[in-house]
């Protein structure tokens, strides 16, 4: 693709995402910032949330991802849902009782100052990371397809996306992302649906000779129940999705601040429950396309890339399909990292406003000087930890922000069960160094699994951390019984 004709699709894009925020942020406040005034519909809400849960990671790297573990990505993929269901029953009802803008200030109430500054902290830390690795992936393609050709250095070119992102989310936050978040999902998805149209096309051939293709591609394993050490397990993966959707969902202010902003908690239900059924089929479309991505590449004779999560990228912009393939891949992407790096922005802006300054406190102009401050602080350390995940590198970054999150959303999954489970209350003072240890404890046997244990640790770690936390908890528990 021409150089001119991805700087021009950026800007119509960020033009078109800046013109949504005039639009919907007019009047808005720290209330509308936060929870979009509590009057979000939820069909809308739901379509967003496909977008800002699947990201640019599942975009680039769940395609390449096929190549390593075939499509038992799908036993993650229905763990989703039934996390999905638990939210939609457990937490949800608790948050609109409790008429939360932070979710963490449950934490608050239950346990105390030190469990809820130290539950405050580990999502911020964990959303940082998350959201620098996807936001990553985009910076990436858009530095090899357009800006080293221009000379611009890749840290220039995450400042101006993070500045670009900035501009559009710093005044109407939820209020404004709800409805941006809804129109890069459409955007990403239709993506796939025409790349895939176009290979069957330069393949001649039709649905059905796809799914030949498909089924013969090697990749179409769905089930692993034959080894029990493999980290692709069916009771591993399983379990895994569904903690994975209860912490880096229901546990993480990002996600459930959309849901907040619905009008009532039936329809934040609705709204839950209807997302997380349609992760199942739109997984297994990326799946398919990873699939036939290899396929295509085969059939053309393309040498496979070092890396899985180039696959993609270079199918799509590489001249093998037609132009519009490119275009909708560059806007697909976009859409998928906006989506998820704007309401990240906003959820780290109300978390460390909310739970760390006690924002709630300050009024008028104040309050919203300090909410901006905050937001654009934010920005700017996003920005700096892409730069490092550049220096780092990673084959595949789906595989990174899961293993990440076992480490970061742990010891949230412990203090919340003890919170929810238990009606023991905690020597508050000791919680923030329970919340280090376990991820420690659980980096150690992770690191020496093979050797003790005669296995891998996978997306596993989560449970295991989550559950030392909540042991750590019992033991610092008091005899004297707590009421709701």
């Amino acid at each position: 693709m021409e150089p001119l004709l991805i700087l021009s699709l950026v800007g119509v894009y960020f033009v078109i995402l800046i013109a949504i925020s005039v639009i919907t942020s007019k009047r808005a406040d720290n209330k509308s910032f936060f929870l979009g005034n509590r009057k979000s519909p939820w069909g809308v809400v739901a379509i967003g949330m496909v977008g800002a849960s699947l990201s640019g990671v599942t975009f680039v790297s769940v395609p390449g991802y096929v190549t390593s573990v075939g499509y038992t990505y799908m036993q993650m993929a229905a763990g989703f849902f039934v996390g999905y269901i638990v939210i939609a029953y457990l937490l949800l009802p608790l948050y609109y009782k409790l008429n939360l803008t932070s979710i963490y200030s449950y934490l608050n109430g239950r346990l105390g100052t030190g469990s809820y500054k130290s539950g405050a902290l580990l999502f911020i830390a964990s959303k940082i990371v998350g959201a620098s690795a996807r936001l990553y992936l985009m910076a990436v393609v858009l530095q090899i397809s357009l800006f080293d050709e221009l000379g611009v250095s890749f840290s220039t070119t995450v400042m101006v996306l993070i500045g670009l992102i900035w501009l559009y989310t710093f005044r109407g936050g939820i209020k404004t992302i709800i409805w941006t978040d809804a129109l890069q999902t459409i955007l990403f998805i239709c993506a796939v649906i025409v790349t895939i149209y176009h290979i069957g096309q330069e393949m001649d051939l039709g649905i059905t000779g796809l799914a030949a293709e498909i089924k013969n591609s090697g990749f179409l394993k769905v089930f692993e129940f034959s080894d029990w050490r493999s980290s692709q397990h069916f009771v591993k993966q399983f379990l895994s999705g569904i903690f994975i959707t209860i912490v880096m969902t229901g546990l993480d202010q990002d996600m459930m601040q959309k849901n907040l902003s619905c009008r009532n908690l039936n329809e934040a239900r609705k709204n839950v429950l209807s997302y997380g059924f349609a992760f199942i089929p739109v997984n297994f479309l990326f799946l398919s396309l990873g699939a036939l991505l290899v396929v295509f590449m085969r059939f053309k004779g393309i040498e496979m890339p070092a890396r899985a999560d180039d696959i993609f990228p270079i199918v799509a912009t590489g001249g093998y399909l037609p132009v519009s393939v490119g275009v909708l891949f560059f806007l697909g992407l976009m859409g998928a990292a906006m989506s998820s790096a704007d309401s990240a922005l906003t959820s780290l802006t109300t978390s460390f406003s909310v739970d760390i300054l006690n924002i709630d406190s300050l009024t008028g102009n104040s309050a919203r000087k300090v909410r901006m401050i905050v937001h654009f602080a934010f920005a700017l350390v996003v920005g700096l930890v892409i730069i490092v995940f550049r220096a780092i590198g990673q084959d595949s970054i789906i595989d990174t922000v899961y293993t990440l999150a076992g480490y970061t959303y742990g010891p949230l999954l412990g203090l919340f069960a003890f919170g929810l489970f238990t009606k023991r209350s905690v020597r508050d003072v000791w919680v923030p160094f329970v919340a280090i240890l376990a991820p420690v404890v659980t980096g150690v046997l992770d690191f020496n699994s093979v050797e003790w244990f005669g296995f891998n640790l996978g997306y596993e770690k989560l449970m295991l951390n989550g559950l030392l936390t909540f042991i750590g908890l019992m033991g610092l528990s008091k005899k004297e019984i707590v009421t709701d």
